[in-house]
C-alpha cells in the first residue's frame, strides 16, 4: 500500500510504500536527503517525523533514520535538507583503467579515464559505485576535484576477503575497463556560510577531503581551514606530504596529522584523531566540520563536538565507510 511523504514547510510530496525506506522513496521521486552508509550506522540521513505512525529506530531526541523508516501511514516528515535531483546528472559510463600505483602496502591508488568526450558533472566530497561482475555494487569516493570531471581518482584500501579490494583489483591492468555509476552522496561543501571548516579524516576518508580542498584551493575559498588526518602508523598517512604542501602555500590551511600507534621517532601528534580536534578547540561552536573515514571515528566525532564542544548538529556533515561486517 503507497502511502504519501510531505516535507513540513513546503509543498513537497512523494509516494512512499510499506516495503520502501522514505530516504529510497525521496530518491525514486527526485529528491535527495542527506545520507552516507544507508544502513542505519553513521546516523547522517536523520530526520524528524512529525505526524504520522511508521517502523524503524527511534534514537537521540526522537529522530529517526530515514534509510531504515518505513511508512504504516501518511508521514509529515522534517528532515534536515531535501533539494531536487537533477535527473541528468547521474551517469553509467564504462571507465578504464588508466594507472594503478601503491603508495603503501595496503593502499592502492586507481586511475580511471572515460571515454573521449565523456565528461560528468559532480561536486567535491561525492562518490561513485563500481558494479562489480556478480551484480554487487562498491561504493569509493573521488578524490580528484569537479574540474577533473573526464575521470575518477580512487584510493582503495586493501581488506582481507574483500569483494573488489581483494578479488577484483588484484586482477586489473592497465587497460582494464569498469562500469561506475556516479555520482552519489550529500558529502560536499556548503557554500552558505563564512564558518571556519574543520577536515577530520581517518584513513583514505582523505579522499573526499582531497577533492574538497583541491576544489576550494582551486576557487580561491578564504575561509579558515584546517585538516585532522588520522591514522595508525606514519606510512598509513599515504599522501602525507599532499596537505603538508597544501599548509606551506595557503596561509589559511592548516593541517594536522595524528597517529594513534605512532612510529620510533615520531614527534607529531598522537591518540585519537578527533581527540586531537579537542585538544585545540575549548568550543566549536562558530565551526563547521566535515568529517570522514571509519565509521566508529565519524560517530565519535559527532557525539563528542556536539555534546562536549558546543557543535551545532546541523553543521556537522561526514561519509562514514561502513564495511560489511558493521552492518549486522
Amino acid at each position: 500500500m503507497a502511502h504519501t511523504i510531505r516535507v513540513a514547510g513546503s509543498d513537497i510530496a512523494f509516494p512512499c510504500d510499506e516495503h520502501s525506506t522514505i530516504l529510497d522513496a525521496a530518491q525514486a521521486a527526485g529528491y535527495e536527503l542527506p545520507y552516507s552508509c544507508r544502513n542505519g550506522v553513521c546516523h547522517s540521513c536523520k530526520g524528524r517525523v512529525s505526524a504520522g505512525n511508521f517502523d524503524g529506530p527511534v534514537i537521540e531526541d526522537q529522530q529517526v533514520l530515514f534509510c531504515q523508516a518505513r511508512p504504516r501511514s501518511d508521514l509529515e516528515i522534517v528532515p534536515r535538507e531535501i533539494a531536487h535531483i537533477d535527473p541528468q546528472a547521474r551517469k553509467h559510463v564504462a571507465a578504464r583503467v588508466y594507472r594503478i600505483s601503491r603508495p603503501s602496502d595496503d593502499i592502492a591508488v586507481l586511475e580511471l579515464r572515460f571515454p573521449a568526450g565523456t565528461r560528468v558533472k559532480f561536486k567535491a566530497g561525492q562518490y561513485l559505485q563500481l558494479l562489480l561482475p556478480d551484480g554487487a555494487r562498491r561504493s569509493f569516493s573521488m578524490a580528484n576535484p569537479p574540474s577533473q570531471s573526464d575521470g575518477a581518482l580512487l584510493h582503495v584500501r586493501t581488506l582481507r576477503g574483500g569483494k573488489f579490494s581483494g578479488s577484483v583489483l588484484p586482477a586489473l591492468a592497465p587497460g582494464s575497463t569498469l562500469q561506475v555509476e556516479l555520482p552519489f552522496g550529500d558529502f560536499f561543501l556548503r557554500e552558505d556560510g563564512a564558518r571556519p571548516m574543520l577536515f577530520v579524516a581517518s584513513g583514505t576518508g582523505f579522499a573526499p577531503i582531497k577533492s574538497m580542498l583541491e576544489d576550494a584551493f582551486r576557487r580561491g575559498v578564504k575561509r579558515d581551514m584546517a585538516l585532522y588526518w588520522g591514522a595508525r602508523t606514519r606510512k598509513d598517512l599515504y599522501a602525507l606530504e599532499l596537505p603538508q604542501a597544501w599548509a606551506a602555500r595557503h596561509a589559511h590551511f592548516r593541517f594536522v596529522p595524528v597517529l594513534s600507534e605512532p612510529d620510533p621517532g615520531w614527534e607529531g601528534r598522537t591518540g585519537f584523531v578527533h581527540r586531537a580536534v579537542m585538544e585545540d578547540f575549548a568550543s566549536l561552536a562558530m565551526h563547521q566540520i566535515y568529517a570522514c573515514g571509519v565509521s566508529a571515528m565519524v560517530n565519535a566525532a559527532r557525539l563528542d563536538f556536539v555534546a562536549q564542544r558546543g557543535l551545532p548538529a546541523d553543521e556537522f556533515y561526514c561519509d562514514a565507510f561502513v564495511t560489511p561486517a558493521e552492518l549486522p
